[in-house]
């Protein structure tokens, strides 16, 4: 194989995501919610190997022609930001006007920080809240929490993708690494689990789902602040 097949087959494994968006909205319309995250987390693992592969298979060199960052980021706003909160809209979780709150503030907020060229920090984490709804979102559906919470949850991340507070990205953040990829592997599996058994998993399942999301979500601050690090 080639070293410039090898370099676009990067490419074309990268937008099989766009595949697997379209098979999570078609489920989203017909309000088959664990189907549907069951979709993205698929595409999450896709998004999570692509990088690696495009790396070690140098596709800015190798496969130019195709821009691998414009193709995952416009992947990553149909799977991270446009589906999930179509999801929340539609669900019932945030009813009435809440509803309308919530998916304008998250689509209009992403797609600002998705052309923000500043959204990496020198350590290759993400400077602000990456847009990471679905995750978000998994864990309200498997939690269900009160629809204020849900809101405040949505504008405290909103405001989060502006702020110059650092998120560790699990593949590629050095510091906490081997901690950071076991708690992100551990999140896919319980998403799976919790998508599975329709939301309808034990308790030990929700809590996990949680401490490992507080984890992803908040460990990048935590090293702000014990290394004092500037963005």
């Amino acid at each position: 194989m080639s070293e410039t097949f090898r370099a676009y087959f990067v490419h074309m494994f990268t937008a099989t995501g766009a595949v697997f968006a379209m098979l999570a909205m078609l489920a989203a319309v017909e309000a088959n919610w664990s189907l549907m995250f069951l979709w993205l987390v698929v595409a999450l693992i896709v998004d999570g190997i692509d990088g690696p592969m495009a790396r070690k298979y140098d596709v800015k060199t190798k496969a130019p022609i195709i821009d691998g960052v414009l193709l995952d980021l416009i992947i990553d706003y149909l799977t991270y930001v446009f589906i999930p909160a179509f999801a929340l809209f539609k669900s019932g979780l945030l009813p009435g006007w809440t509803g309308w709150v919530a998916i304008i503030v998250i689509t209009f907020a992403s797609a600002l920080y998705f052309a923000d060229t500043r959204m990496k920090t020198s350590d290759a984490s993400f400077s602000g809240f990456p847009g990471c709804w679905n995750m978000l979102a998994v864990v309200v559906f498997a939690t269900r929490p009160d629809f204020w919470m849900i809101l405040a949850l949505i504008v405290v991340f909103s405001v989060a993708m502006f702020v110059p507070v650092k998120f560790v990205h699990p593949v590629r953040t050095a510091r906490w690494r081997g901690l950071t990829l076991f708690m992100a592997l551990a999140w896919i599996a319980l998403a799976i689990w919790a998508a599975w058994l329709d939301f309808a998993q034990p308790t030990g399942v929700s809590v996990a789902l949680v401490v490992s999301s507080v984890y992803l979500f908040g460990a990048g601050a935590v090293q702000q602040v014990i290394f004092r690090e500037k963005l």
